[in-house]
C-alpha cells in the first residue's frame, strides 16, 4: 500500500489592514496599509499587497534584525508603494505605530528601516486618541542645480516669479530626498496640475521620493502638497518623511528658532485634509513627526 505523500500546509494569508495618518477622521490624512505581521511574505507578495490596496504606501512588519532582538517590541519594517519599495515612508509610521498600539497598548516601537534605526512612541490622550511620534534618523539638506529647479518647475508648469524667494529651493533628507519648492501664494499652491511622466523622469534622476511645495501662512504655520509619481501616485496626501525634511530645512535655513513646533496642514486640497506636528529640539539634529491615526473600515 503507497503511503500518500503528505500536502503541505498553505501559509495562512497576511491579515492586511487599512489605517489613516494624522487624522482621527478615516476620510482625513493619509491612508496606508498595515501588515503588522509580514513573515514569509517574499518582496514580490509585498508590492502586490501594496498594489492591490493602491494605497501610496503599505508598511510590513517583520522579527527585528540581530542588533534589536534584546529591545522591546522591535521589528524591521519595509515600505511599498503600489509599483516599488521606498526608504522610508513617514505617515504608513504612524499608522503602522497607532494599528499596533491599538492591538498591545500604547508605548515605545523601535523600527528598523532601509534609511535607519527610527524609534516611535505612541501615547493615549484623554479623550482616547491615540497620536504617534516618529524621530527621524540624522536629517540633511541639500544644495539643488539651478537647471534641476527649471526642470521641476517646467514638469509642474510654474513659473519662477511664482516661488518664495525667502524659501529657497533646496532637497531635505530625513530618511528619503525630498526638494522642497516654495509656492508665494496659497493660491499657486492649490492650483497643482502637472506633467506625470516629466516630472517621474525628473525625480527619478534625482533619487527624490516626492515634490515638498510649500506655502508658508505664518511664523510656523506652513501649507504642503506632495507629487508622488515616483510611486505611482498624483499626490501623497500628508508625507510625515517629508514633514520631517521640511523640519530639518526650516533649521537650516534659519526659519525657525532652533526650538520649534510647526503645523503643516496637508490634503485640504484633496478633501482628505490632516495635520502633520513637527518638533525640532535644541542640540539634537533628528526632527520628531507627530500625528493621530485612525482605522479605515473595510
Amino acid at each position: 500500500m503507497t503511503t500518500p505523500t503528505p500536502t503541505p500546509h498553505a501559509r495562512p494569508a497576511p491579515e492586511i489592514l487599512r489605517y489613516t495618518a494624522f487624522s482621527t477622521d478615516p476620510a482625513g490624512g493619509n491612508p496606508a496599509g498595515v501588515v503588522l505581521d509580514a513573515t514569509g511574505l517574499s518582496d514580490a507578495e509585498q508590492l502586490a499587497v501594496a498594489a492591490r490596496l493602491g494605497y501610496s504606501e503599505t508598511a510590513f512588519l517583520t522579527a527585528p534584525p540581530a542588533e534589536l532582538r534584546d529591545r522591546e517590541r522591535a521589528f524591521t519594517v519595509r515600505y511599498f508603494s503600489p509599483v516599488a519599495e521606498v526608504p522610508f515612508c513617514g505617515h504608513a509610521t504612524i499608522a503602522t505605530a497607532v494599528a499596533h498600539a491599538e492591538r498591545h497598548g500604547p508605548g515605545e516601537l523601535v523600527l528598523a528601516t532601509r534609511a535607519g534605526t527610527v524609534p516611535v512612541e505612541v501615547v493615549r490622550g484623554p479623550d482616547g486618541t491615540l497620536r504617534a511620534t516618529l524621530t527621524s534618523v540624522e536629517p540633511s539638506v541639500h544644495t539643488v542645480a539651478d537647471e534641476d529647479v527649471a526642470e521641476a518647475l517646467a514638469a509642474l508648469g510654474w513659473d519662477a516669479d511664482e516661488l518664495d524667494p525667502a524659501l529657497p529651493p533646496r532637497i531635505g533628507y530625513a530618511g528619503a530626498r525630498h526638494l522642497v519648492l516654495a509656492a508665494a501664494t496659497r493660491e499657486r499652491l492649490a492650483a497643482l496640475a502637472y506633467d506625470f511622466e516629466r516630472l517621474k523622469a525628473f525625480m527619478t534622476g534625482l533619487d527624490l521620493t516626492t515634490l515638498q511645495l510649500v506655502w508658508r501662512e505664518s511664523g510656523t504655520v506652513f501649507h504642503v502638497r506632495d507629487p508622488f509619481p515616483v510611486g505611482g501616485v498624483v499626490e501623497d496626501p500628508a508625507t510625515g518623511a517629508a514633514a520631517a525634511a521640511f523640519g530639518a530645512y526650516a533649521r537650516e535655513r534659519g526659519l525657525v528658532p532652533e526650538e520649534s513646533v510647526l503645523l503643516l496642514h496637508q490634503g485640504a486640497d484633496l478633501g482628505r485634509p490632516g495635520e502633520l506636528r513637527v518638533e525640532l529640539r535644541a542640540g539634537d539634529p533628528r526632527v520628531r513627526v507627530s500625528g493621530a491615526g485612525a482605522r479605515i473600515e473595510e
